[in-house]
């Protein structure tokens, strides 16, 4: 069964909190950047299988592989939205004309 008493985990030898949160951080950070990255992967096949501009297609590839490679390696999530926008923006020109 469950024991009642007071939990002394702050006070607990080994106490290693700071490295969990930070290792959290980290998880959500790649979680971030990744979930960005297939996004604008799928933007680059719609824009290729889809609309037929493969050359257009290829660019958001190069833009999404930056953007995720630079993103995953800093603590920045600038660069995958950034690379999102830039593919999003290639979308909306390539479904207009």
């Amino acid at each position: 069964m469950a024991d009642h008493a007071e939990v002394e985990y702050a006070t607990a030898d080994g106490n290693d909190y700071a490295e969990h949160e930070q290792t959290y951080e980290r998880f959500l950070h790649l979680t971030f950047v990744l979930v960005f990255h297939v996004i604008n992967i799928v933007l680059g096949l719609a824009i290729g299988g889809v609309m037929g501009h493969w050359l257009t297609a290829f660019l958001v590839f190069v833009v999404a592989i930056v953007g995720g490679a630079h993103g995953a390696l800093s603590n920045s999530r600038t660069s995958s939205i950034i690379a999102f926008v830039i593919s999003l923006v290639a979308f909306v020109f390539s479904a207009v004309g």
